[in-house]
C-alpha cells in the first residue's frame, strides 16, 4: 500500500534519506565482493592443498561467471516485478548460504558447484542497485549515486586481502568462507529493518521526496515487456556489447592478481594480503571521481549526452596502462600502473550502469542493467578461460595484460556509435507498473 506524503509528514524524517539508501547499497555491495573475492585471495593455498591447475582454477571461475551473467539477466526482471526490497532479500539469502557452504568443499566438482549457486545469488545485486539509484536519485545524482556503489568493488579489494589472510592464518581457509559469508545476513537485518522505497519510505521529508521525483519516468511502461522487446533498441546492444569488452578487464584483477602476484612478481601470501590493496583504493577514488565528474558537468548546464560520453571516454584512454604494467621490472610500478588501470575502469563504469537510467524508464531499469550484466559475464568468461589456458601454455600473462589495455578502448567506441546520443528513448505502453 503506497503511503502519502502527507501521511509521511507528521513523522520522524531523516534528512538526505537517499544517501543512507546509496550506503546500504554500498555496505551490501561491499560484503558482495569480499565474499566474491575470498577465493582468489585464498588462491595459493587453496589452489595448492586441492591439487588445481590455473586452468581448473579457471574453471571454477568460470562456473561462478556463467551463473553470474544467467543470474543478472534474471534478476533484473525480477527486481522489475518483486521490487527492490524483496529482491535483496533473495539476492542476498541465496549468495550468503553458498559463500558459507564454500567451507566444506572436498574438490574440484563441489567448489565448482558452491562457485555457480554464489553467482546466482551474488548476480542480483547490480541490476538491484541500479535501480535503487533509478528510483531513489535525480539524473544529476545517478552517477555519483552508481559511483558509491562501485567504489565498494574498489574498497573491499582493500578490505578482503588482509582480512581473508588474517582469518585464514588464524582459523584455517574453511573457517574463513563461514566467517565472510556470515556478513550477508548482518545487513539484512540493516536492510529489512530501514528500506522502503520512496512512495513508502515513512522517515522521507517531502522535499527530498519531491526530488527524488523529478527525473523519474513513471509511465505505465515496462514490466510486461519481454526480453525479446528491449533486445530491439540498439541502445540495449550498445550497453550490453560494450560491458561485454570492458567488464573481463576489471575481472582480470579481481581473479588472477593474487596469483599473478605470486607467481609472476614473487610474492609471498603475507606480502600479497599487504600490499595487493593498493589498486584497489585507486579504484575507488576513480569510482567516486568518475561519478562526480559527470554530475557536476550536468549541473553546469551541459546536457546528459556530454557529460556522460565525456568522462566515459577519457576514463578509457587510461586502460593501455595496463600494456606497461606488463614490461616493467619493478613490482610497485606494476601496481602503480594497474591502479591507474583500475581508476579508470571504475570512473567509466559508473557512468555506464547509469546508461540504463539515462535511455529507458523505471520500469525496465532492471531489466536493461541485467541484460547489460549478462553481456559483461559472457565477455568474462571467454577472457578467464583464455587467461588460464595462456598462463597454462606459454607461462605468461603478458598477453592477456596486452589484450586488457585495450578493450575498454574498443567497448568505448563501439558504445558510442551504436548507442548514438544518450536520451531517453520512446517506449510502448503497457499495464502500469506494479507495486514495489
Amino acid at each position: 500500500m503506497t503511503v502519502s506524503q502527507s501521511e509521511v509528514l507528521p513523522k520522524a524524517i531523516v534528512p538526505g534519506m537517499r544517501w543512507w539508501v546509496a550506503g546500504l547499497l554500498f555496505l551490501v555491495t561491499l560484503i558482495n565482493l569480499v565474499d566474491r573475492s575470498t577465493i582468489s585471495v585464498l588462491a595459493p593455498v587453496i589452489t595448492g592443498q586441492l591439487g588445481l591447475t590455473n586452468l581448473q582454477f579457471a574453471s571454477i571461475n568460470i562456473s561462478f561467471q556463467v551463473a553470474y551473467g544467467i543470474s543478472q539477466a534474471l534478476s533484473g526482471k525480477i527486481f522489475d516485478r518483486i521490487g527492490t526490497r524483496r529482491g535483496f532479500v533473495v539476492a542476498v539469502l541465496v549468495w550468503s548460504l553458498a559463500a558459507m557452504a564454500h567451507a566444506f568443499t572436498r574438490g574440484l566438482i563441489s567448489l565448482r558447484s558452491l562457485r555457480f549457486a554464489l553467482g546466482l545469488g551474488e548476480g542480483g545485486n547490480w541490476p538491484g542497485a541500479a535501480k535503487v539509484i533509478a528510483e531513489w536519485f535525480p539524473v544529476r545524482e545517478r552517477a555519483l549515486g552508481i559511483s558509491i556503489v562501485n567504489a565498494a568493488s574498489a574498497i573491499a579489494f582493500v578490505v578482503a586481502p588482509p582480512l581473508v589472510v588474517w582469518l585464514q592464518l588464524q582459523f584455517g581457509w574453511r573457517t574463513t568462507f563461514l566467517a565472510t559469508g556470515a556478513l550477508g545476513f548482518l545487513w539484512l537485518i540493516l536492510w529489512v529493518l530501514f528500506y522502503q522505497v520512496p512512495e513508502q519510505q515513512v522517515l522521507l521529508e517531502a522535499r527530498e521526496y519531491a526530488l527524488t521525483r523529478q527525473d523519474r519516468d513513471l509511465s505505465a511502461t515496462a514490466q510486461s515487456i519481454p526480453w525479446y522487446e528491449l533486445l530491439k533498441y540498439r541502445q540495449v546492444w550498445a550497453i550490453v556489447l560494450a560491458r561485454f569488452l570492458a567488464d573481463p578487464v576489471w575481472w582480470l584483477y579481481i581473479t588472477w592478481l593474487p596469483l599473478y602476484l605470486y607467481n609472476v612478481r614473487g610474492f609471498s601470501l603475507k606480502q600479497i594480503g599487504l600490499s595487493a590493496w593498493v589498486p584497489y583504493v585507486v579504484a575507488g577514488v576513480g569510482s567516486l571521481v568518475g561519478g562526480w565528474a559527470s554530475g557536476h558537468c550536468i549541473a553546469r548546464g551541459w546536457n546528459v549526452n556530454k557529460a556522460r560520453k565525456t568522462v566515459i571516454a577519457l576514463a578509457a584512454l587510461l586502460a593501455p596502462a595496463a600494456i606497461l604494467a606488463a614490461y616493467v621490472h619493478s613490482a610497485v610500478a606494476a601496481l602503480v600502473l594497474i591502479g591507474i588501470v583500475l581508476f579508470g575502469f571504475q570512473a567509466w563504469i559508473g557512468n555506464v550502469q547509469t546508461l540504463p537510467s539515462d535511455f529507458f524508464p523505471e520500469g525496465v531499469v532492471g531489466s536493461v542493467a541485467g541484460l547489460g550484466g549478462l553481456g559483461a559475464g559472457a565477455g568474462t568468461i571467454l577472457f578467464t578461460f583464455a587467461t588460464g589456458f595462456v598462463v597454462d601454455r606459454f607461462h605468461s600473462y603478458t598477453p592477456i595484460l596486452v589484450a586488457a589495455g585495450m578493450l575498454p578502448i574498443l567497448a568505448t567506441g563501439l558504445l558510442f556509435a551504436l548507442g548514438g546520443p544518450i536520451r531517453r528513448c520512446a517506449m510502448p505502453a503497457s499495464s502500469p507498473a506494479a507495486g514495489k
